[in-house]
């Protein structure tokens, strides 16, 4: 990024905050720190930072919730922090917009890659792209300006869904396997279970499908995962 990335942690235990503001500090982050939800929110949509690590068990307001509520007007990277050992939130955190999750305890080495991973997912491709649009039937996509419509009607991406289906696009005959896909996202070094990426691939799915592309997807059980034709209804 042209400038240090301000990375919003918000735990309310104030060990962690202490622990991930030295880690992203060494990192070259600058942090802001909240220790409930509602003080979250509203530090994420008035101090603009570049992403938020978020505690799902926040007070006042769990981290669910302010994710529900950022997604409404924003797409800020959230990588979510859980203590419980529940799939079910993952699985909800992710359904909500959430790019990433780490479960407690974790290696705050581990949570900084994530972070990495993230941040340059959520970059704009470079100048000598700006003007590339990718089209699929009614499905065009301009990875520059996150743009994503199908039949010119606007479809709302995370920063993680717009790489999936950029790199889908970018090699629309192809079968890519979900480990490449994952290592498109995340990198090679990190490992991520691959029921975080068929929560992202169903979310995908389904924003297109609601917008009437809804075959845009298709998976080959065992093989991978192609660009559909993109026809819409």
């Amino acid at each position: 990024m042209g400038q240090t990335a301000t990375i919003l942690i918000a735990d309310d235990d104030p060990h962690i905050r202490e622990m991930l503001g030295i880690a992203l500090g060494r990192a070259g982050y600058d942090t802001i720190t909240a220790s409930q939800g509602v003080n979250a929110l509203d530090l994420a949509i008035n101090d603009a930072p570049d992403l938020i690590v978020l505690d799902i068990g926040l007070p006042e307001m769990d981290g669910l919730e302010v994710c529900r509520r950022l997604r409404a007007s924003s797409d800020l990277p959230v990588l979510f922090l859980t203590a419980r050992d529940d799939e079910l939130d993952r699985v909800l955190g992710l359904e909500m917009g959430a790019d990433d999750y780490v479960t407690k305890p974790f290696s705050p080495r581990e949570l900084v890659a994530r972070v990495k991973a993230i941040l340059k997912r959520s970059q704009r491709v470079s100048p000598r792209q700006t003007d590339q649009q990718l089209t699929r039937g009614h499905l065009s996509l301009s990875p520059n300006s996150h743009d994503c419509r199908v039949n010119g009607q606007a479809v709302t991406l995370t920063n993680t869904e717009m790489t999936l289906l950029n790199h889908l696009m970018r090699h629309p005959e192809q079968v890519i396997s979900r480990a490449q896909l994952l290592d498109a996202l995340y990198g090679t070094n990190i490992h991520v279970s691959e029921r975080t990426l068929d929560s992202h691939l169903r979310n995908l799915r389904a924003k297109l499908a609601q917008a009437g592309c809804q075959d845009a997807i298709q998976t080959l059980h065992g093989v991978g995962i192609r660009m559909g034709s993109c026809s819409a209804v």
